[in-house]
């Protein structure tokens, strides 16, 4: 699948005389292809029109070579703080794909802060969904440890949304 989808943006660049590098990122990683004039022929490349297009299949996860053409970066996830806090953390999770709000609305109040406590059944934001905005409620009362998702972002359906200690 994947594959298939890389050898599109190759054939994009390759048919386009304007367009010299394509960038694509997702929450699995990052691709980057792009074409430069040759000056000689190489086995893994097309010619097209005096312009040598660089392919490059994506491998399992491992350091790419710094001359490569296209890479994967897997998304950055912060630590916990230490290992005895996240044995008395609770996570609020996503229950659906979608974009995460912090708020009602632009320049509204926020539905909780950092520190803040909150009571079982309280709405802590918003995930948009198909144009549906569903508030998520906490599952229990507690205190805000981490809020672990920036506001407008997309989420993934069972992605950590808040660390909460429990009360």
């Amino acid at each position: 699948m994947l594959e298939s989808k890389i050898r599109k943006l190759i054939k994009l660049l390759e048919e386009s005389e304007s367009i010299s590098e394509i960038e694509v990122s997702s929450w699995r990683g990052k691709i980057r292809i792009s074409k430069r004039m040759a000056e000689n022929n190489h086995s893994n490349s097309h010619k097209n029109s005096g312009q040598e297009l660089l392919i490059a299949t994506p491998a399992p996860p491992q350091p790419a070579p710094v001359q490569s053409q296209v890479t994967l970066q897997p998304p950055i996830q912060q630590p916990i703080s230490s290992p005895v806090q996240e044995k008395k953390l609770v996570s609020i999770k996503s229950p659906m794909v979608g974009t995460f709000y912090r708020a009602p609305a632009p320049g509204a109040k926020l539905y909780v802060e950092v520190g803040e406590e909150v009571r079982q059944g309280q709405v802590v934001c918003i995930v948009e969904a198909m144009k549906l905005m569903n508030e998520i409620e906490s599952d229990l009362a507690g205190r805000i440890i981490k809020i672990c998702v920036e506001n407008a972002q997309a989420v993934e359906f069972g992605q950590e949304l808040f660390l909460v200690e429990p009360a």
